[in-house]
């Protein structure tokens, strides 16, 4: 069962699993895929056998960001949009980028909103906007060897949702969001930015198995306590940050470095723009534990 042109979506033992079904874009967010996510969260929000759903990507990664090809194409505002006999935003002005923006974050935000909780399962890239959907949701599970980072940050744009600062506390968030570095499942635990991290062979298992024990109880009372704890985020500001998080990125989208990357784009394409863009930061990883100490390519060394 699923209905859906980029997801999967099924029901079982209580809970829902989506399944983000772009493997061979490593299940990049296009506008497409975050119109069905939220509608897909939303019928399990409204059916009374799920208890819980379980978020996760299919092939190497859960999701290594947004799809910056533009190639996936747009999304209706409306059902009596019509382009062709009306001029419609775009991306011309500031106020349509955030525009823009804000529209996908309602998409986005669904995870935050809805009444049941969502375990997101992930392993291998957690990126950009990967980082954006796990952590809205209520509990992330990753494999130990799982990567979490914003690699945007170093050049294109600030976060257009941002819940670092309420799991990793705002050294940690500034420490990875002010160079674009990683952390693995196991260093993500470390500094609270997710729940769990195990080996990858007991990913399913560990996952399933929490989403079990939530199908154990009733699903209003679950709403009632997941939304306690929400309604205790916002009262620390975490909805409003969203909010200013997304006109952020706008101020983000027009410095020099994003201008510099959109010429970069322009003129060798983008998968030419990324690698140089990260070659110069080598291996990209923030050690949690010990001096990071670099060899002369930039990749950390182990210690003796």
């Amino acid at each position: 069962m699923s209905g859906f042109e980029t997801l999967l979506y099924s029901t079982q033992d209580g809970h829902a699993r989506i399944t983000l079904n772009r493997p061979d874009k490593l299940n990049a967010l296009s506008y497409v895929m975050q119109a069905e996510l939220s509608a897909a969260l939303w019928e399990a929000d409204n059916d009374r056998d799920v208890h819980c759903v379980i978020l996760e990507g299919a092939g190497r990664a859960f999701c290594a960001g947004y799809d910056l090809s533009g190639a996936d194409g747009d999304v209706p505002v409306s059902p009596v949009e019509d382009k062709d006999a009306k001029s419609y935003r775009g991306h011309r002005s500031i106020d349509d980028d955030a525009w823009q923006l804000e529209r996908q974050q309602r998409w986005r935000m669904a995870l935050f909103d809805m009444h049941k909780p969502v375990i997101a399962k992930v392993h291998g890239y957690c990126l950009a906007g990967g980082c954006d959907l796990a952590l809205l949701a209520d509990m992330v599970i990753a494999a130990d060897d799982a990567t979490f980072g914003f690699p945007p940050a170093r050049d294109l744009g600030a976060l257009p949702n941002n819940f670092w600062v309420y799991n990793c506390g705002p050294q940690w968030a500034k420490r990875l969001l002010l160079t674009g570095d990683t952390v693995t499942g196991t260093e993500a635990q470390a500094i609270g930015l997710i729940l769990k991290a195990v080996p990858g062979e007991h990913l399913e298992d560990e996952v399933v198995g929490l989403a079990g024990r939530m199908a154990k109880i009733d699903p209003d009372l679950l709403s009632a306590n997941k939304r306690i704890v929400n309604l205790a985020m916002e009262l620390m500001g975490a909805r409003t940050l969203q909010r200013l998080a997304v006109e952020n990125d706008v101020r983000g989208h027009n410095t020099r470095a994003a201008d510099g990357f959109r010429a970069s784009v322009a003129e060798k394409g983008l998968k030419a723009t990324l690698r140089a863009r990260d070659a110069a930061f080598g291996d990209g990883r923030a050690r949690v534990f010990g001096p990071e100490t670099r060899d002369e390519n930039g990749r950390l060394i182990d210690d003796p």
